[in-house]
């Protein structure tokens, strides 16, 4: 199936499962959170995925010294993201999860400008409508479409806590394609996973020596597992795969799919079904894919 497709679509189907399985990262996350201590749940989650990486790495395009020629480049790339996740759930101890998804929507038009920035992607004028489109929707699904919900929106210190990490998140996606030396998707992303393991095993070691593992609620383990399979493993390959064919702007326009995946991952868990005025924003954040989508 993906034999037919060009590069730029595949780098937009892979895109499409990222937004999928971040999603659920969101709806079991909010489970987990209140057990544990964000910087040891991250510890854990890097060590089981870049083990599931790197097996992954050896089985397929194998694992070469000169992927590891210049290790800085991992050094930047692990810790940027190892920022994001920490910041991320040191941001939720204080900032209500409805203000912190709409700082997330924010990384798009962040990704945008470091696009230009280290790889001087230019964004036109239909990535630009898109863009604000794209946002515009999410923050309609965000706030339940209830206008008064999105002018009550006040920014506190977990706002912007959380607001530094998605900046170290967009800047990733091109920092990407720019510190690429033609390593294979797989490889690279093992390579920052081993880096942002001992950036945050540093870090948080304390942390991780202070958790009481073995009391740790079955929610809690369910949810890792989850976050070190398909939202680690599994969506770092995909981001790394699609930012080598795709434009940052374009990369992170994907996470204003989130939102309404969040929306199917609570009907599937909780029941839980959104007002019908929602939808209408999900109809613009799919307008805003399909302006992308279009060479």
């Amino acid at each position: 199936m993906l034999e037919g497709l060009c590069q730029p679509a595949r780098g937009h189907l892979a895109m499409l499962a990222f937004s999928a399985l971040v999603a659920g990262s969101f709806s079991l996350g909010v489970l987990a959170a209140p057990h544990i201590d964000p910087g040891a749940l991250s510890v854990v989650r890097f060590v089981l995925a870049g083990v599931l990486v790197g097996a992954a790495a050896l089985a397929t395009t194998g694992i070469r010294r000169q992927a590891f020629a210049a290790p800085w480049r991992y050094l930047i790339l692990g810790g940027l993201l190892a920022s994001y996740f920490v910041l991320m759930f040191e941001g939720l101890k204080t900032a209500p999860p409805v203000s912190a998804a709409a700082v997330f929507t924010l990384t798009p038009l962040m990704a945008a400008g470091f696009g230009w920035l280290t790889l001087r992607q230019r964004l036109t004028g239909r990535m630009a409508v898109a863009l604000a489109i794209g946002g515009l929707g999410a923050l309609w699904v965000i706030f339940r479409a209830d206008p008064s919900a999105l002018l009550a929106l006040q920014i506190g210190r977990g706002e912007a806590v959380y607001f530094v990490g998605c900046v170290a998140h967009a800047a990733y996606a091109p920092l990407v394609r720019r510190l690429n030396r033609g390593e294979p998707a797989v490889v690279f992303t093992f390579g920052m996973m081993v880096a942002g393991t001992v950036l945050l095993a540093l870090y948080a070691w304390p942390a991780v020596l202070a958790t009481d593992w073995a009391a740790l609620p079955r929610i809690v383990w369910v949810t890792l597992v989850y976050v070190a399979v398909a939202a680690s493993a599994m969506t770092f390959v995909l981001l790394q795969y699609a930012t080598l064919r795709l434009p940052a702007a374009k990369v992170m326009a994907y996470t204003y799919l989130v939102p309404s995946w969040v929306i199917l991952w609570e009907i599937v868990l909780n029941g839980a079904t959104p007002p019908g005025l929602v939808l209408v924003g999900v109809a613009l954040t799919v307008l805003a894919l399909a302006l992308l989508l279009k060479e």
